[in-house]
């Protein structure tokens, strides 16, 4: 069923983390509903709306990284393109800054 996707150790933690954040949402957002507020981004977003635009920025670095690894690794001279892990946790931050502060 799956066997036209690559499931590597860092897609399977990727997608795992998406799950959980998804269920961690729902359930809090059933104990303690959201209300808009103003951050760093153009309009006033709840939780859910700020966790779709983490995601979407998320898939976009990790998109980017995979596109660009190996013109990184030819401009810093690397034997081997960097790891997809760099990646990740940059969207990772990147998830909790837009969920912290968006």
């Amino acid at each position: 069923m799956f066997d036209w996707m690559v499931w590597t150790t860092p897609v399977a933690v990727f997608f795992s983390c998406i799950l959980l954040m998804l269920i961690g949402m729902t359930v809090w957002e059933i104990r303690q509903p959201t209300t808009e507020r103003k951050g760093f981004l153009p309009m006033k977003t709840t939780r859910g709306d700020r966790l779709f635009i983490g995601l979407l920025g998320a898939a976009y670095i990790n998109l980017a990284f995979v596109g660009a690894a190996g013109w990184i690794a030819e401009r810093l001279t690397m034997e081997q393109e960097p790891s997809v892990w760099v990646s990740f946790v940059v969207s990772m931050v990147w998830m909790a800054w837009v969920m912290r502060k968006g």
